[in-house]
């Protein structure tokens, strides 16, 4: 299918502009709107997964045309395997998200217009192979989200969105310097990113580390790794169920792809002087930081939120082992995390959205009263947890298994955190799901069949990646593979690791 990828982009962009072409007052018909212009992106998503050839590492439906010639800006799109599994998870939690923001009465028309531009923007990071034009696409996502917390947001909503503007201005500028420092490091200058990466090997150590050192932080805060994290608790808090869905499982993902997509293949001495500190020790201590930091949570929405800073370190960590199993399992990790939090924030929103409160200690013995919630929670709150069967289960075992042969004593540290999101996911179970009912929310309304439509989905994926996750490791492998043998080449033997078959 030619131009796929621009069509994935921008008939998000499309349904923006009839959207804010019609009445104010259709709030019906823009949310229908809305939806309809999402599913045809997802649709050619799944027709992408399907006709993706997986032995190849190189780039595939590739599109180049001249953007700005006198400056050698180019608009070149294409994608590999990490591309296509970010493509698709976007694509599936965007229209998911349209219906969980059905009940949003407050400026409709301009919540849904943001929403959609935000779509064609997350698309088109993924998508994007020229850094401006990479660069474009990742500030665009920029504007419609500070919007959609500081307006539809909850009491503190203006104070979450500034923090949220300025922690990610802060590492956009660090980006652009690092994006200026390799267009002009290179002759002729151009921020075509395969000729940047194909160019790796003629820029000198110094000139990696610092540029390594600006995308890092840039990307960073995106992921949010300590201590730059401060903005995601009060985003996701305030944000509407939503908005909280995507920053947990499409935004915080495009800080590891960007270390993936752009530190690694452009500059690998850099990365393996700074994987162990960077990564690999700073993303142990997110899993541990994080986990900690849910367990002292009376909000359930933040617990949530804290739980995604520790589940992100385990793809921190896998990235650094530079081993098949490390890199793949963080991938597949970056994507399970966004299909198993999207859950969990949907679930919290469900309850909210009837009892107006997300305290922890504000329920109790919800699974009587509300048994296909209950049902559906528990599938979600076990695959968080890494229960074997379920899909988180397998990511966080191909992480720690690569760990292991970079670090036993940070596998090990890794490994026993998963005691700590034990602990917090049954301390809210227990508080929440189970015991004596609580009378005033006795009568409360069990999912209907439009939350049914939202959650089943994703509770599949969880439990079919839970049992055949080469479904996305064949998916992933050869591109990974390259972008580790990348780093690997550039480097001493002493740093090389072994490089088995995926187990």
């Amino acid at each position: 299918m030619d131009h796929i990828l621009t069509y994935m982009t921008f008939i998000p962009l499309a349904g923006m502009a009839v959207i804010l072409c019609m009445p104010r007052g259709a709030t019906k018909a823009i949310r229908l709107t809305a939806l309809g212009f999402t599913i045809p992106p997802l649709l050619m998503a799944v027709w992408l997964f399907a006709n993706f050839d997986r032995t190849t590492e190189a780039m595939q439906f590739m599109e180049r045309a001249q953007w700005i010639p006198s400056f050698n800006i180019q608009y070149i799109m294409g994608v590999d395997g990490l591309s296509v599994t970010m493509i698709l998870l976007t694509a599936l939690l965007c229209p998911i998200c349209i219906l969980a923001s059905w009940n949003i009465e407050k400026g409709v028309k301009g919540y849904f217009a943001l929403f959609l531009l935000l779509d064609a923007g997350m698309t088109g990071v993924f998508c994007a192979l020229d850094f401006f034009l990479f660069y474009v696409f990742w500030e665009v996502m920029l504007l419609p989200m500070y919007f959609l917390i500081g307006i539809w947001g909850g009491e503190r909503r203006e104070y979450a969105a500034i923090k949220f503007f300025l922690y990610t201005l802060a590492g956009s500028v660090l980006m652009m310097i690092a994006m200026l420092a390799l267009y002009f490091y290179n002759e002729p200058h151009t921020f075509d990113m395969l000729v940047l990466m194909d160019n790796a090997g003629t820029y000198s150590r110094t000139f990696q580390t610092w540029t390594w050192l600006a995308l890092f932080i840039g990307f960073a805060i995106k992921i949010p790794a300590f201590p730059f994290h401060t903005w995601l608790p009060d985003a996701h808090v305030e944000a509407p169920t939503a908005i909280s869905v995507i920053l947990a499982g499409v935004l915080l993902k495009m800080g590891t792809y960007g270390i993936l997509r752009f530190c690694y293949p452009m500059l690998p001495l850099a990365t393996q002087d700074m994987a162990f500190w960077a990564l690999a020790a700073l993303g142990t201590w997110n899993i541990v930081y994080g986990a900690l930091c849910a367990m002292a949570q009376t909000d359930m929405k933040k617990l949530v939120a804290y739980s995604s800073i520790s589940h992100m370190g385990y793809v921190m960590l896998g990235m650094a082992t530079m081993t098949v199993q490390g890199i793949n399992g963080a991938v597949l990790q970056m994507f399970n995390h966004g299909t198993i939090t999207a859950m969990l924030f949907l679930l919290v929103g469900v309850v909210y959205d009837r009892a107006h409160h997300r305290r922890i200690d504000g329920f109790g013995g919800l699974a009587s009263v509300m048994p296909v919630y209950t049902g559906i929670m528990v599938i979600a709150f076990f695959a968080a947890m890494g229960l074997p069967g379920l899909s988180a289960f397998i990511s966080e075992v191909l992480v720690l298994l690569g760990a292991w042969q970079y670090s036993p004593a940070l596998a090990i540290v890794a490994a026993s955190a998963v005691v700590l999101t034990a602990g917090y996911m049954l301390w809210m179970l227990q508080r929440v799901w189970l015991g004596p009912v609580n009378e005033e929310y006795a009568s409360m309304p069990d999912v209907n069949a439009r939350e049914i439509v939202m959650l089943a989905p994703l509770a599949v994926i969880v439990i079919v990646l839970g049992v055949y996750p080469h479904a996305v490791l064949d998916l992933i492998n050869t591109s990974l593979t390259a972008i580790n043998n990348t780093v690997l080449s550039a480097v001493p033997p002493l740093a090389s690791l072994p490089l088995d078959v995926l187990p």
